[in-house]
């Protein structure tokens, strides 16, 4: 694969974690701040701890898939190395849907409160997203390993 290709997905790997942190130094310290009603301000204060907590899995996914990329680069994409990156990619993505689903009551909380139906459906969207992404990682995970052990089959063969 060209240099350029990685490069530019480097790139896109780094604006998909800017705004995430912009998110969590701004957005996330202004909302406990002002609520919307400050009747159940209270109930906001799990969600925006389980949302400060999966940024953690999200930012150790994307220094995977950047470590992913560099070892693409160097031409080792068919080694362990690029397994064990597609598994944490998986694990973390595991991590942020279970993080959400415990996440998920409290917002229920907010909707009936607030009368919002339409926020359950918001608050799934990342439990589904994430879920999709476990799977696919899990999935080239499999498949590059496989490719690995028929590689490896190859190269004992005369």
């Amino acid at each position: 694969m060209k240099h350029g290709s990685t490069l530019f997905l480097k790139l896109a790997v780094f604006l998909i974690g800017t705004p995430v942190l912009a998110l969590g130094i701004f957005g996330l310290t202004w909302l406990p701040k002002n609520p919307a009603n400050p009747d159940y301000a209270h109930i906001l204060y799990p969600i925006v701890i389980g949302m400060y907590v999966s940024t953690i899995p999200f930012f150790i996914a994307l220094f995977q898939a950047f470590k992913l990329l560099s070892y693409i680069d160097k031409n080792q994409a068919f080694s362990q190395i690029s397994v064990k990156a597609l598994k944490n990619i998986k694990f973390c993505a595991i991590t942020i849907s279970g993080l959400y689903v415990v996440i998920l009551p409290f917002v229920y909380i907010v909707a009936e409160l607030d009368d919002a139906p339409g926020l359950i459906i918001i608050g799934m969207v990342p439990i589904f997203a994430s879920m999709v992404i476990a799977v696919f990682a899990a999935v080239l995970q499999r498949l590059l390993q496989e490719a690995i052990n028929i590689k490896s089959e190859n190269d004992l063969t005369v």
